[in-house]
């Protein structure tokens, strides 16, 4: 079930049109999308492919599989940017983002202190020139598909 009003239930609708970027990688309960507006490249966000509000709305097979998704993607994170750590954050409180889903956010090792932590949230507020670009984001999902694939056997 999807809803209309949601952002990422319009993405979901359009799932078999949606470029490497929106599509990462998926199952039947996921989908991995890169981020928009950031400068973060390889920033990820993982979302239910049906309409969920609360982490406590989660099916038992949902939720069954959450966990190997948020490690795998951290480990093809690591391998693809180089990244010290991977942050996983789940709000889902702005306005059309209602839809649970969690970011997926490489953490390099020289990340200033003030972006460390919540901080790394002012990075999708920098201004648009600076912010990955599409063929940027296809590129690095396309990457990141590739080990998800051939290394963790993830589609």
């Amino acid at each position: 079930m999807t809803t209309p009003d949601c952002f990422a239930c319009g993405k979901e609708a359009e799932f078999d049109d949606l470029p490497p970027r929106e599509c990462v990688a998926h199952d039947e309960y996921w989908r991995v999308a890169h981020a928009f507006n950031t400068v973060v490249p390889g920033w990820l966000v993982l979302l239910p492919r049906r309409h969920v509000a609360a982490v406590h709305d989660l099916t038992d097979a949902e939720a069954s599989t959450l966990g190997m998704w948020q490690v795998k993607l951290s480990r093809a994170l690591r391998e693809t940017t180089g990244c010290a750590k991977t942050y996983v954050v789940q709000f889902a409180e702005a306005e059309g983002f209602a839809h649970v889903h969690f970011h997926i956010v490489p953490r390099k090792a020289d990340l200033r202190p003030e972006h460390r932590g919540p901080g790394v949230f002012e990075l999708l507020r920098r201004p648009a020139a600076e912010h990955v670009t599409n063929d940027r984001a296809d590129e690095i999902a396309r990457s990141l598909r590739a080990r998800l694939h051939d290394h963790l056997k993830i589609r």
